[in-house]
């Protein structure tokens, strides 16, 4: 039996079926409850549906790729252990996985008592209070994100904002309260790819004032730390 949280709830998004079913029986022989998806964008709403306590995810599927899968986890839940469970092998590939916010990279095939061990110990260091939040309220309400959804209400007004302005948006709110750096917004928000983008990010904070501040030149809600970076206002 598993030495792990006993039932915790382990979501697979795989499109292979044969892989998907080996998994769910090996977990279900160690005390876990299985929750299956073959495809990531079907993955994401049952993660949104069923909070489950940990992730196994492959990377090379159809349409949505289990990178993006990563990254839209990410903007759900920044404690939500991840494991890429993948045939990829290359060096790259692994550093990419983790600097985008997996939690372990595990290479297929992979050996049983191992991959249930990786399961029990990211299990072990997170606690039930870490469960997904679907929407963050600030400024009494007058501010709102709903991350399944990808919507921002400001002061009643729906915002129709860009993947790349949502996603650090995303990484803003999440971390409402704390000064982040210019480097670790970038690679959070937008992937280790856009370490080089920092440039950018000027450009892009100017955006999403425009649409979500009431006087852009005077922000209430993304704040600067000159000479660090931003941070969004616990209001």
């Amino acid at each position: 039996m598993s030495d792990g949280r006993s039932g915790a709830k382990i979501l697979i998004i795989d499109d292979e079926e044969v892989t998907i079913n080996l998994l769910a029986t090996l977990l279900e022989l160690n005390g876990f409850e299985p929750i299956k998806a073959y495809r990531a964008e079907e993955g994401l709403k049952k993660a949104y549906q069923t909070h489950p306590d940990l992730v196994l995810l492959d990377i090379m599927m159809p349409e949505m790729d289990g990178w993006d899968a990563c990254k839209r986890l990410r903007e759900l839940s920044e404690d939500l252990p991840i494991i890429f469970l993948t045939a990829r092998t290359e060096k790259e590939d692994i550093v990419r996985g983790l600097n985008m916010g997996a939690d372990d990279y595990i290479v297929k095939p992979y050996d049983n008592d191992e991959l249930i061990a990786r399961i029990n110990a990211h299990l072990r260091r997170v606690s039930k209070s870490n469960a997904m939040s679907e929407e963050l309220i600030f400024d009494g309400g007058r501010f709102r994100i709903n991350f399944m959804n990808r919507e921002v209400v400001v002061r009643g007004e729906a915002e129709h904002l860009t993947p790349k302005e949502f996603s650090l948006l995303s990484v803003l709110t999440r971390n409402a309260g704390k000064v982040m750096t210019r480097q670790d917004l970038v690679t959070q928000a937008w992937g280790a790819e856009y370490a080089d983008a920092v440039d950018s990010l000027k450009l892009y904070v100017h955006y999403l004032r425009k649409k979500i501040e009431e006087d852009p030149n005077e922000p209430r809600y993304i704040l600067t730390s000159r000479g660090v970076g931003y941070r969004f206002a616990d209001v």
